[in-house]
């Protein structure tokens, strides 16, 4: 399993974001100066994230952007799906969806939801805090 570069991307942000967190609030140009994406991306992932309520944006003078919430209460989890959408780790964990030639005799199949669970879990373990510390 690999994140999109979007969702990474969103990750790199937010922990930039997560780092500015108590002070003034910080726009996307200053973002993308501090970690690199480009500022179009930037913009796109500010919208993104905004949308999904882990950032409140303004525009104007004083405008900008800070964490919706303390950053201990962000998880990794709520950072892919504010751009990935649900954590699903095939197709099959969705029952609405019927794309996968094997799902009549698959055995597979009612298991992957205990799966997918794990892994969503433990990207929900991880804290917006943790991952917006500076190491040395």
């Amino acid at each position: 399993m690999r994140l999109s570069s979007l969702a990474d991307y969103a990750v790199v942000m937010m922990s930039a974001a997560a780092r500015h967190c108590g002070q003034a609030k910080v726009n996307a140009t200053t973002l993308s100066a501090e970690t690199g994406i480009p500022l179009p991306t930037a913009q796109k992932l500010v919208s993104r994230l905004s949308t999904a309520g882990l950032l409140e944006s303004s525009r104007g003078t004083g405008g900008g952007v800070r964490l919706a919430r303390p950053p201990a209460a962000i998880s990794l989890a709520d950072i892919v799906e504010a751009v990935e959408g649900p954590i699903q780790m095939t197709s099959c964990v969705d029952h609405d969806r019927h794309e996968c030639v094997l799902e009549s005799c698959c055995q597979v199949r009612p298991h992957m939801s205990v799966v997918n669970g794990a892994v969503r879990g433990a990207l929900a373990g991880v804290s917006l805090s943790s991952l917006a510390q500076v190491r040395a």
